[in-house]
């Protein structure tokens, strides 16, 4: 390890000395989701100053990354069950309708999804002590799961654009993101990270992902687990990143993902994972604002550990 690099032992201490379990009471689900108070909120509405939204979340292909199923009906006497309908519906030959069912794994290297708490383990436990028996594979967690965030996360979202701090258009696999990137990013865009903020992370992956078609494999640039402590001392509420997150390989032999391992675990963080912030990026360049109005509003699928989200940031 590099001067200043932390150790594998150092990463695995974060499980104890970054932990939030107890922080806000034993029953809490909703970890650093608390420091988003009232005020925060009412503080990124102000954030709100030229009013315009982008997302930063890939379109989903469909078919592709989702199975689907269309029915489509010319006029409502051919709908499925119009023999049960009034016999009004029988007569109108004027309207039709197309309907779909689709399914859909969102987690992984590709869709823009939130993660919950209960998403991952560590010695069978979960946030905030919870055994991962509370996870059942019929009904899924009955912890820590994505209806913790039920009201939607709704905060001041900041865009750390490391690819611009290091004068490169896209960071390479398997190059990690640190404290000092960051403190330099927050120096150049005249933004500092506050409590209850979400903080974006651009490695330029998003560039070459539009450019070239690539997606993400096994190896990424992304978070290292050396901003883990940094996050935590800012009180941040949510990190997303143009990646999967963790920097891949993580260059932990026993921590693999650390960010997701110590963060979804011991702190309680929750994560975006494949953001699309091109947009978000040109947008903050155009106007001269690296922070705004985020808004994450997770499917309220009962028991799982995330969602697919649209995040929506207004300038």
């Amino acid at each position: 390890m590099t001067a200043g690099m932390p150790t594998q032992d150092d990463v695995l201490g974060y499980f104890d000395t970054l932990s939030n379990w107890g922080r806000w009471g034993d029953d809490d689900e909703r970890g650093t989701l608390n420091h988003v108070t009232d005020d925060v909120r009412v503080a990124a509405a102000r954030a709100v100053r030229h009013g315009r939204s982008v997302s930063c979340a890939w379109e989903v292909a469909v078919p592709g990354e989702m199975e689907r199923s269309t029915t489509t009906c010319p006029c409502a006497a051919e709908m499925p069950g119009a023999e049960n309908m009034p016999a009004a519906f029988h007569n109108d030959r004027r309207w039709g309708f197309s309907s779909e069912q689709l399914g859909i794994a969102f987690h992984g290297n590709t869709i823009t999804h939130v993660d919950s708490p209960c998403h991952i383990y560590w010695n069978g436990s979960m946030y905030n002590g919870r055994p991962h028996s509370l996870v059942d594979p019929a009904t899924g967690s009955a912890w820590a799961a994505v209806t913790a965030a039920a009201s939607g996360i709704v905060t001041r979202g900041v865009l750390l654009d490391v690819a611009k701090v290091r004068d490169v258009p896209w960071l390479e696999p398997g190059e990690g993101v640190f404290p000092a990137d960051l403190e330099e990013a927050e120096r150049r865009q005249g933004v500092r990270v506050r409590p209850g903020d979400a903080v974006l992370l651009r490695t330029g992956f998003g560039r070459a992902r539009h450019e070239s078609g690539v997606t993400p494999g096994f190896t990424q640039a992304g978070w290292h687990a050396a901003c883990l402590p940094w996050l935590h001392e800012r009180g941040v509420a949510l990190i997303g990143a143009d990646t999967p997150s963790d920097v891949q390989p993580s260059g932990y032999q026993d921590v693999l993902m650390p960010v997701h391992a110590v963060g979804l675990v011991a702190m309680g963080l929750w994560l975006l994972d494949n953001c699309d912030l091109e947009a978000c990026a040109r947008t903050a360049v155009e106007l001269g604002q690296w922070d705004f109005h985020l808004a994450v509003a997770p499917v309220r699928f009962a028991g799982t550990s995330g969602s697919p989200v649209n995040p929506i940031a207004t300038f």
